[in-house]
């Protein structure tokens, strides 16, 4: 993909929603000192390295930050944006975000977060709302339709 001058790098990122037996979802918390959304809470995920199909990338993805392997991953939409990210050293840079969400459950097991993430919860969707959830995810539940519009 090549990238006009002046304009934020692109990145593909595949993102998970996970939901348990119960139709919870899972969301995850970024730390407040890195990351496209700060110390807001959103989906796990991650970029697509080269030669990775999307479903493989999910799934390291998965693995890498929860520890969890998943069972079920079916393509749901896209989204698009262009957002901040914050690094550990303070520097922010723009990049073009091209988010593939999927819909997946995870094999039984028990979530152990990298350092992508600072917490985890999962949550009902009367509670969703109550979480400062970032705006790429509160967008993605309104798609789904688990958020009012």
């Amino acid at each position: 993909m090549t990238t006009p001058p002046g304009a934020p790098p692109a990145r593909v990122v595949v993102v998970g929603i996970l939901r348990n037996d119960r139709g919870d979802v899972l969301l995850c918390r970024m730390p407040e000192d890195r990351g496209v959304f700060p110390g807001q809470w959103g989906l796990p995920g991650g970029g697509v390295e080269p030669g990775e199909t999307l479903e493989r990338a999910l799934r390291r993805e998965i693995r890498e930050e929860l520890g969890l392997e998943l069972r079920e991953v079916v393509p749901l939409f896209f989204s698009e944006g262009t957002h901040s990210k914050l690094f550990p050293d303070g520097q922010r840079r723009q990049i073009q975000m091209i988010f593939l969400l999927f819909e997946c459950r995870a094999e039984p097991g028990e979530i152990r977060l990298s350092p992508e993430f600072d917490a985890f919860a999962w949550v009902s969707r009367a509670d969703l709302a109550s979480y400062a959830l970032n705006t790429a995810t509160v967008a993605t539940f309104r798609r789904l339709g688990l958020l009012p519009s």
